[in-house]
């Protein structure tokens, strides 16, 4: 009979299901944006206020869940915020504007500030450094069913039952999984003495923080933490849908069969390309390869004046393939950070992330603000300019990181 409290198989179930669960709320704008500009009416900016909340309140929780996971541990630090979650759930199903649809984001984004960074700290705990980001790739490429969820099937859905009731179903989905993983997940194995839990003041624990950033590359590697991931995600989670639908005139169950292809692209690419660290013996090379292909993939999404829907398809497919190279930069932070510290490490690399993630949906929707919407949506310009700016944020990360000492896989530093 399999045992699931207390053993790897627990902890991997555990948080691929939170992961995918965080995955669903992130992604869950997109394919229905059309549907909550008309019934909430939303201007550009706040579409990308929508988009950009989540990961605003997610670098909200970063410090506060951090200096849980060091004081109280992972496990429970998670149940306590999900609780946020739930609220907000729900908040965004009982929306009637476009500022209780983004408070809704916010408490959802405030609730899944642990969903991710908690796979960090206990992968640590319950594997060995050179298997680190593997793991990692798998719990992510898992918490792309969300991401699938929030494609096609969140199409149907809304065409069957309407987006609220959605986020009702949503809620009750959520609920059960914390339940599941406080019953699944322990924060040490079993056969490792329990870790002492140090009665830090207020002061104590914010110094940490800057400990951590405090670490030699640490602050390079972050840099390109801060647009990796965000690039990608500003375009699967808030713009693919609109843009398919603008400029190539694309239904709810067409845009939702294009993000599903994406999401199917990045789950390959987590399973293959994260393993490649270890067999290149190389973090820095993979991540700046991936990187380089992305720049180059929305460079072309900028440059095209008018793709065929083949080609743009290929092209937004291609993007979300080559962008999982991010759980080797996760590798590289925890690499820098000393354990006792490893709780607020991750949160402080995952800030870097979250505030890129907020940053750049709501600049480009600021860019989509400054051309008029007419029946047809918004004009091709429009989107060619947001592609050109998220080529331009990742290209500077990518400067900024060249210069980071690459910590070898072999090393087992992570």
């Amino acid at each position: 009979m399999l045992r699931l409290p207390g053993t790897r198989t627990g902890v991997m179930a555990g948080l691929a299901l939170v992961a995918i669960v965080s995955q669903f709320f992130r992604s869950s704008v997109a394919v229905i944006a059309p549907e909550l500009i008309r019934d909430l009416s939303l201007s550009p900016q706040m579409l990308g206020l929508a988009g950009g909340m989540f990961f605003f309140a997610l670098g909200v929780a970063q410090v506060p869940v951090g200096m849980g996971f060091d004081r109280i541990g992972p496990r429970y630090t998670l149940a306590w915020v999900s609780v946020f979650a739930l609220i907000g759930s729900m908040l965004m199903a009982m929306a009637a504007s476009g500022p209780q649809l983004i408070a809704g984001r916010f408490l959802v984004g405030l609730g899944s500030g642990a969903s991710f960074i908690s796979g960090v700290v206990l992968l640590t705990r319950w594997y060995p450094p050179e298997r680190i980001a593997t793991q990692y790739g798998r719990v992510f490429a898992l918490s792309q069913i969300g991401n699938f969820l929030a494609a096609t099937p969140l199409a149907w859905m809304t065409e069957a039952f309407g987006w609220r009731a959605v986020f009702w179903g949503a809620a009750g989905v959520l609920l059960a999984v914390v339940i599941f993983f406080v019953w699944a997940v322990r924060d040490q194995p079993p056969d490792q003495a329990p870790l002492a839990r140090r009665g830090e003041s207020l002061w104590q624990t914010l110094r940490g923080f800057a400990q951590v950033f405090g670490q030699p590359n640490y602050k390079k590697v972050v840099a390109i933490h801060t647009v990796a991931y965000a690039a990608m995600a500003t375009v699967l989670g808030l713009w693919a849908g609109p843009y398919l639908h603008d400029v190539h005139g694309l239904d709810g169950v067409g845009r939702g069969n294009v993000l599903l292809a994406m999401v199917a692209a990045q789950t390959v690419g987590m399973l293959w390309i994260p393993p490649l660290e270890r067999r290149l013996n190389t973090r820095k090379g993979v991540i700046l390869a991936g990187a380089a292909v992305v720049v180059c993939i929305l460079a072309a999404l900028s440059a095209l004046p008018a793709p065929p829907l083949w080609l743009a398809v290929s092209l937004l497919v291609l993007l979300c393939g080559a962008s999982a190279y991010s759980p080797i930069i996760i590798a590289h932070a925890a690499s820098l950070t000393p354990v006792h510290l490893r709780g607020r490490g991750s949160a402080a690399a995952n800030l870097g992330q979250v505030t890129g993630s907020f940053l750049l949906p709501v600049v480009s929707g600021l860019i989509a603000g400054l051309f008029e919407q007419t029946a047809m949506g918004y004009p091709p310009v429009a989107y060619r300019l947001i592609f050109a700016f998220l080529a331009l944020a990742l290209g500077t990360g990518m400067l900024v990181y060249s210069r980071a000492q690459d910590l070898k896989p072999s090393a087992g530093t992570a």
